[in-house]
């Protein structure tokens, strides 16, 4: 009786001997099935469904351009400036590794904010899927902590300024606010110091921070499963083999699918990177390429674009403890949705007017709001950025009844298909 030996296996034998030595000690197929190759999805869904895998790809260019910028940069208030020239004109490849990275810092909240806004169009915050959008609510506030933490690492005039506003702003909290500033900034100014603690903040905690909640996040979506356009539970129409009707497996239906759509997505991104890195001083404002200088203030201070809806809301309120309180509130009522949506109905297929046209308001004070904060607080700015902060929160305020009392259409018992 003849024998074959492990040597003499053809590469396919070698491959699978392999992977059943791996999956003997390691459960790397268990977590393949579970997650990508037996994890049903619903049919139906559409191209809002793309941003979450778009996040993910967003996520991993700026770990891979962040981890190849920390290479040649200097977390020092004497060099810092200076070594990010160094990167964009000396080394090689830098200014495409820079531009990357900060391209991908805007695009990251741009696929965020439409992967939130798809969640709200279909109530995806509903029940069962509480916890899955409160750990992505605390994602997003670990990636605007990142991005802050990020912003003064260039050392640039509205880098400085920037970030000497936003930490001065925990000042107007009682009692606590002036040593909690000092700490946070390390001195008693902006400095050396709070540039190294920034540093390792933005380069170490945060990123491990935001991996263990991109996994809960994901563990969270797969214990209760995906939502879908109709809002309807696909896991309560099941086939005589136990597995949704309603439900395809995720590979490779959809892999494939967001295989295009990270095409499309990627050659949108590189013609900006390319061609508009600056975006007309929206990414990377024109200020930041002039070194900081503790004596002199630039002539219109503000936020980068991602974070002026917020700030547009702190400025529309003359007391500044009121307006650091609104501005979290802003924020923190995303966390209530969940609890203050009282429709019968997830989707918005199925919704009334009213919340149709509230969620359309919505939309139009956050980008209104997200305007008015890089304009400078005169004119008519002020009086738009106090209309726009009242509709803005009405949405989340009066929620509670305009969804109770809204007329709404019935839910089909299973996912329908629209083009």
């Amino acid at each position: 009786m003849s024998s074959t030996r492990p040597d003499a296996l053809p590469d396919g034998g070698k491959l699978s001997a392999l992977n059943d030595w791996v999956n003997a000690r390691f459960p790397l197929k268990k977590m393949w099935d579970e997650h990508a190759a037996e994890y049903y999805a619903p049919k139906n869904f559409n191209v809002w469904y793309v941003f979450g895998v778009l996040s993910m790809v967003v996520l991993v260019i700026q770990l891979l351009t962040g981890l190849f910028l920390t290479m040649n940069y200097k977390p020092s208030s004497a060099e810092a400036f200076a070594s990010v020239e160094y990167i964009m004109r000396d080394v090689e490849w830098g200014w495409l590794i820079r531009y990357m990275h900060s391209t991908g810092a805007s695009a990251f909240f741009i696929v965020v904010y439409l992967h939130m806004f798809r969640a709200m169009l279909y109530g995806s915050y509903r029940k069962p899927r509480e916890l899955v959008w409160i750990i992505g609510m605390l994602i997003y506030l670990a990636l605007m902590a990142e991005a802050f933490f990020g912003y003064l690492l260039p050392w640039g005039q509205m880098s400085y300024w920037g970030a000497q506003v936003i930490v001065s702003l925990f000042g107007a909290i009682p009692g606590i606010g002036e040593s909690l500033v000092e700490w946070i900034r390390g001195d008693f100014y902006i400095s050396d110091i709070t540039l190294n603690r920034f540093f390792a903040l933005h380069v170490i905690a945060l990123p491990l921070v935001l991996l263990g909640l991109v996994v809960a996040h994901i563990l969270a979506l797969h214990e209760v499963g995906s939502n879908n356009p109709d809002g309807v539970e696909i896991k309560n129409t099941k086939g005589p083999d136990g597995k949704p009707l309603d439900g395809i497996p995720f590979h490779p239906y959809y892999t494939v699918k967001d295989l295009v759509a990270i095409v499309i997505f990627l050659i949108a991104f590189a013609s900006v990177m390319f061609f508009a890195p600056e975006m007309g001083g929206y990414f990377l404002e024109h200020a930041n390429f002039e070194p900081a200088n503790a004596l002199k203030t630039p002539e219109h201070i503000a936020p980068v674009w991602y974070f002026t809806p917020f700030y547009a809301i702190l400025r529309a309120v003359p007391d500044k403890l009121m307006g650091v309180i609104l501005m979290g509130l802003a924020i923190g009522l995303f966390f209530l949705l969940p609890w203050l949506d009282r429709s019968p109905v997830k989707s918005i297929r199925y919704r009334g007017w009213i919340h149709k046209l509230a969620l359309t308001l919505f939309a139009i004070c956050f980008v209104g709001l997200g305007y008015i904060g890089v304009k400078p607080a005169v004119g008519i700015y002020p009086l738009l950025g106090r209309i726009f902060s009242v509709g803005y929160f009405a949405f989340f305020l009066l929620m509670p009844f305009y969804t109770r009392i809204d007329k709404t259409k019935p839910v089909p018992d299973r996912v329908t298909y629209h083009d």
